[in-house]
């Protein structure tokens, strides 16, 4: 079986902790990421969730405020503004 090597950038810091986190483990960094590969490879999915836990969008006032006027929306659907892309680009363009 043929190896291929792959480059990966990290931010400095992140890789000293990743080493120092892998020779605890009694591994080599590409120990750790051969084993991250089979398992997305085996799993056919990435092993573990992938959250935006920073990203505003996904925050609990935001999700509320969505969830709110979806809600609205549907108690009052002759409130509803339909348009098609090509309207709402043409209000865009002025």
């Amino acid at each position: 079986m043929g190896q291929s090597t792959i480059s990966v950038y990290l931010d400095d810091s992140i890789k000293k902790q990743f080493d120092s986190l892998c020779a605890e483990y009694g591994m080599s960094v590409s120990t750790a990421f051969n084993i991250y590969a089979r398992t997305v490879v085996r799993q056919r999915k990435i092993p573990f969730e992938i959250t935006a836990e920073n990203d505003p969008f996904y925050s609990e006032s935001n999700a509320r405020i969505l969830k709110e006027s979806i809600e609205q929306m549907e108690q009052h659907p002759e409130r509803n503004v339909v348009k098609a892309l090509e309207e709402l680009e043409e209000l865009a363009d002025g």
